[in-house]
C-alpha cells in the first residue's frame, strides 16, 4: 500500500492557539435510521472541513477503503459494511491524519461518524489543534512523538466503546464546549488508536468528520429518506403496528401485501396462546427494516422488531415471514431479564419462538424436523428449532398446554427444572431420552 506523505518540509503551527474551557465529548449509537442520533446532528455537507486538505502523517490508509477524501465528502455509506465509502488505516504503530482548514478558524465543534457491523465501528482517538505562527517539523509526528511536545494543543479524548453490549452499528462523537467555542485553529490532528487491539480487523471505519465554523451562517446537513410507513391495527384496534420501510422503500409493497396480513392474524393468536395471570401484552409494535445488523436476520427488543434489509430481500419467498413470526413471539413473551445466551432459560425463550413458528405457523415446511443426521447431537435444550421440536413432541405426548405453562413460568420468574417433573411426571433428562427414543424409532421405520 502506498503511504501518503504530507506537508513536505515544515508546517506553520501556533503554539499559542486559543483553546477555551475543557471540551465536552458526547458519544451516541444510531437508532436504526441512517445516521440519526438523539443529540448529535446529522453529518454536514458544507462545513469547514468540506474544503479542507487532509493528509496522513503517520500510518497508511487501507487500499480497500475510499481514502481520506471520504472523511469530508459530505456523503455517508449506504450499508454497515461498505469499505469503499469509508476511510480506515491499514495498521501500524501510529495512526495520524491532519485536517488543514486553510486558515485560522473559530471552531464551534467537531463531530466524527463511523459505521460497521462489528469491531470496526467504535472510535478511539485524541484530537489536537494548532493555529498559524509556530514552525514544527511534521516528521516528528510521523515518528510517533508526542503532539503536545511539538506545538499542538490537546482538545479532547474520544472513545465510543462500551464495556457491554454489541460493538457494531453507527457511532458518533461530538466535541464541543457548551458555553463557548473550542478555539481558533487552522490544523486539527487526529491521533487514532485501534478500536480493537486484539483483532486483526480492528481499524475504525470512519465515514465522515465535520468541523463547524462558529462564524458560518448556514450549515447544511445531509438529508435522510422520507419515512415510508405501513400503519395498521389488529384485533379490532386493540393492537397498533407500524412497519417502517424508510431504509428499504422497495420492501414497502411486500410489507403491505405479505407481512401486514401475517402480523394482523398471528400477533393476537400468539398473545392468546401465551396468556397467563396478570399478563398485559405490548399493544404498540414497530417492525423496522435496518441495514446495520450484520448477519443477524432479525431481532426483537421490547416493542421493537428489527428486520435485516439484505437478508429479507433474499428471503421474500423463503423464510422472511416465518422469521417475523418468531420475533412476534419474543414481543409477546415479555420475559424478565433473560439473556439469549444464557443456558437457562434462554433456550426456552428461543425454543418457544421456534415452536410457534415451525409447528403452528408453517408446519408444512418441516423446518424443525429431526433427521438421521441431526439426531446424534439433538438435545432438548439445544434452543431454536431443536428445542421447538422437543416442545412439540412433549406437548403432543404429555400436555397440550405445556408450552403455555412453560412460558408463564419463565415470564413470572418461577421457572426451574422442577417444572418438567411437575408437568409431565418425568425429569428433563428422562424426557430427553424418551424424545430421542421416539425419533430413533420413527427414523428406523422410514
Amino acid at each position: 500500500m502506498k503511504k501518503i506523505i504530507c506537508f513536505a518540509g515544515l508546517l506553520m503551527l501556533c503554539q499559542q492557539a486559543v483553546c477555551l474551557a475543557e471540551a465536552k465529548v458526547t458519544t451516541e449509537r444510531g437508532r436504526g435510521s441512517l445516521f440519526q442520533f438523539r443529540q448529535i446532528p446529522l453529518p454536514a455537507i458544507n462545513d469547514a472541513a468540506s474544503t479542507a486538505k487532509i493528509s496522513i502523517v503517520a500510518g497508511e490508509d487501507d487500499g480497500n477503503g475510499a481514502g481520506v477524501k471520504a472523511l469530508v465528502d459530505g456523503e455517508i455509506p449506504s450499508g454497515d459494511d461498505d469499505p469503499g465509502a469509508n476511510f480506515f488505516f491499514a495498521g501500524g504503530e501510529a495512526r495520524r491524519f491532519v485536517i488543514d482548514l486553510g486558515k485560522a478558524t473559530n471552531v464551534k465543534n467537531v463531530a466524527s461518524y463511523s459505521w460497521h457491523p462489528d469491531e470496526r465501528a467504535p472510535q478511539v482517538y485524541t484530537l489536537y489543534g494548532a493555529g498559524e505562527g509556530h514552525t514544527t517539523a511534521m516528521s516528528s509526528l510521523e515518528a510517533g512523538q508526542s503532539p503536545a511536545d511539538n506545538g499542538w494543543t490537546k482538545v479532547a479524548d474520544v472513545d465510543t466503546r462500551r464495556n457491554r453490549g454489541p460493538r457494531g452499528g453507527q457511532h458518533a462523537a461530538l466535541i464541543e464546549d457548551p458555553k463557548a467555542n473550542l478555539g481558533t485553529y487552522r490544523y486539527l490532528l487526529f491521533d487514532v488508536s485501534k478500536a480493537d487491539a486484539n483483532s486483526p480487523f480492528g481499524e475504525t471505519f470512519f465515514s465522515e468528520i465535520d468541523v463547524i465554523d462558529a462564524d458560518a451562517k448556514d450549515v447544511e446537513r445531509i438529508k435522510t429518506p422520507d419515512p415510508v410507513l405501513v400503519t395498521f391495527d389488529a384485533d379490532g384496534g386493540k393492537y397498533e403496528f407500524t412497519i417502517d420501510a424508510t431504509m428499504a422503500p422497495d420492501l414497502k409493497d411486500w410489507s403491505e401485501e405479505k407481512l401486514k396480513p401475517v402480523v394482523i392474524e398471528w400477533y393476537p393468536k400468539i398473545v392468546k396462546m401465551l396468556d397467563s395471570d396478570g399478563f398485559d401484552p405490548i399493544k404498540k409494535v414497530t417492525l423496522r427494516f435496518q441495514n446495520d445488523m450484520g448477519g443477524t436476520p432479525a431481532w426483537a427488543a421490547g416493542p421493537n422488531i428489527a428486520l435485516n434489509i439484505e437478508w429479507y430481500r433474499g428471503q421474500l419467498k423463503g423464510e422472511a415471514l416465518g422469521a417475523a413470526v418468531h420475533e412476534l413471539v419474543h414481543v409477546a413473551q415479555m420475559y424478565p431479564n433473560v439473556r439469549r445466551d444464557d443456558a437457562k432459560p434462554g433456550w426456552v425463550q428461543e425454543g418457544v419462538a421456534d415452536y410457534v413458528r415451525w409447528f403452528l405457523y408453517e408446519p408444512q415446511t418441516r423446518g424443525a424436523e429431526i433427521t438421521a443426521r441431526s439426531l446424534p447431537n439433538a438435545r432438548y435444550d439445544a434452543s431454536y428449532r431443536v428445542t421447538g421440536n422437543f416442545l412439540d413432541w412433549a406437548s403432543r405426548t404429555y400436555d397440550k398446554d405445556l408450552v403455555k405453562k412453560l412460558n408463564a413460568s419463565v415470564r413470572q420468574g418461577k421457572y426451574s427444572s422442577d417444572f418438567w417433573k411437575e408437568t409431565t411426571g418425568l425429569t428433563e433428562q428422562e424426557l430427553n431420552d424418551a424424545w430421542i427414543a421416539y425419533h430413533t424409532k420413527r427414523l428406523q421405520k422410514n
